[in-house]
């Protein structure tokens, strides 16, 4: 036998090649929905068929988005009770009140996202780190029946440990709390603030810790990259801030870095309750249901109010690319303006190509980003990638003082779009996020003025000054800038 094999080896390889290329390149055009992602992998599979094929098998399938799909179809089945459908927003009423081109937008988001816009809610922004850890510690101390948060980042240090002393005080008074952090930002501070939210009996999971038969991958891509809280399914805090008490203050002091979250209440709360509850579910098997876990109904409101809000999940599940796909929605129903407040500005070209179509309509575009970034790779891939709008009539501005972790963007002063996604390819396609859609003139324009005092007193990029850099620097930004996808 082991005569044969040697003699055959050369023959038995070249089957097993065939074979295993075949499948992988099947399973790739079968599956993939984006033309350059799909010959990428075939091109890979081709240059080295076997461990081409395995590659894809560990990294290019995406085991996620077939799991929160069963998932999504076993909920389906019996629907969401907490849904209240009376307070549904029309899109007759969005026409009358702001226009056809942002019902437009209204539609766009009915079939686009799991989640209907309403009406009866209300946003408060909570600027700064102070503000909405307070808040939030405020509510969790207020809690009477459950709490669940999400995050992304939990850091081990004095905010941290605030927060996971108010968690433990709930729990202690009998409140059922749930806490869900990624598996990656678990670990942004050692030791990890998991074994201090156990300590308290809190039920503490990892996001995505685990991925692909049992191998420990906590740094493979597909995070949650959400900030959740809900209390009583009657408050909810949405919006781009970690819990780390580099945004305060009161610890950071000078070298506070900024961001901006949000209170929410109102029917929207269910709706970003829903999308926690699920990923819980992903991730620890559990269904929050039962009387602690209810919906506070929302008191009844009246239809011409305003404030018109709707929650949007994203992510690599049923979500996918949800968040893309209302930016180009947005950008191409702007007659007036654009303002757009970004930490990460890497759009990919169709949202490019969608900002420099509205720049060459007329609409007046402005983007800011902060002028020293926290991640230089990220700085150096933006600076490469901002003649791109520059040349289609769009402003950039680098605004001064401390780093801006903000995600803020207005359309013609009256719809906004707040949340945790960034404008790069990991928010847009590979990350879990919640964003919040607002239809409202006064939210609009307080983030018109928050954009205008950065602007105020920040530094424009120009065309000239970003070709009048040595040539050595703009070719390795250019060569930083391919690896965008991953930075």
């Amino acid at each position: 036998m082991w005569s044969t094999l040697a003699g055959y080896w050369p023959h038995i390889l070249a089957v097993i090649s065939v074979a295993m290329a075949a499948v992988a390149i099947v399973h790739v055009v079968m599956n993939k929905e984006e033309v350059r992602s799909a010959i990428g992998w075939v091109g890979v599979i081709l240059l080295s068929p076997i461990v081409g094929a395995v590659i894809y098998a560990i990294a290019g399938i995406n085991r996620i988005r077939r799991a929160s799909m069963i998932s999504e179809r076993r909920r389906s089945t019996t629907g969401d009770p907490r849904h209240q459908a009376h307070l549904d927003v029309s899109r007759a009423l969005v026409a009358d009140q702001f226009g056809e081109c942002f019902a437009a937008m209204k539609t766009l988001g009915d079939r686009v996202a799991k989640h209907a816009m309403t009406v009866g809610n209300t946003i408060r922004t909570l600027d700064g780190g102070d503000e909405a850890y307070a808040g939030m510690i405020a509510a969790i101390d207020g809690a009477r029946r459950s709490i669940i948060l999400e995050t992304y980042i939990f850091d081990r240090d004095a905010i941290g440990l605030r927060i996971a002393e108010a968690l433990a005080r709930a729990r202690r008074r009998g409140v059922a709390v749930r806490v869900l952090v990624d598996a990656v930002g678990a670990r942004y501070s050692v030791p990890s603030i998991v074994g201090t939210l156990r300590g308290g009996g809190i039920a503490v999971e990892l996001f995505n810790g685990s991925l692909i038969m049992g191998l420990r991958l906590p740094y493979a891509n597909l995070r949650t990259h959400r900030k959740i809280l809900v209390v009583d399914g009657a408050v909810a805090f949405v919006g781009g801030m970690n819990i780390r008490e580099g945004f305060t203050s009161e610890f950071a002091r000078s070298t506070r870095a900024r961001d901006t979250h949000f209170r929410l209440t109102g029917p929207v709360v269910g709706d970003i309750f829903s999308v926690a509850a699920e990923d819980w579910r992903f991730a620890a098997d559990e269904v929050l249901e039962g009387e602690a876990w209810a919906i506070e109904p929302a008191p009844a409101v009246h239809f011409g109010a305003p404030v018109f809000i709707r929650a949007i999940s994203s992510g690599p599940d049923a979500a996918l690319e949800t968040n893309h796909r209302m930016l180009m929605g947005a950008f191409s129903v702007a007659q007036r303006s654009i303002r757009i407040m970004s930490p990460y500005f890497l759009p990919d070209r169709e949202l490019v190509a969608a900002l420099a179509t509205a720049g060459r309509r007329g609409v007046e575009i402005d983007i800011v980003v902060p002028a020293d970034n926290n991640l230089v790779l990220v700085e150096r891939a933006m600076l490469a990638q901002f003649e791109q709008v520059l040349k289609n009539y769009c402003r950039v501005w680098r605004a001064s003082g401390p780093f801006d972790h903000s995600k803020l963007l207005s359309v013609d002063g009256v719809w906004a779009f707040v949340g945790s996604s960034n404008l790069d390819p990991r928010s847009l396609r590979l990350n879990f996020e919640i964003d919040i859609e607002v239809l409202d003139a006064d939210f609009a324009g307080w983030i018109d003025r928050r954009i205008e005092t950065a602007i105020a007193t920040a530094q424009p990029i120009t065309i000239d000054s970003l070709r009048a850099r040595p040539f050595v620097v703009r070719l390795t930004d250019r060569i930083l800038w391919l690896g965008s996808p991953y930075l």
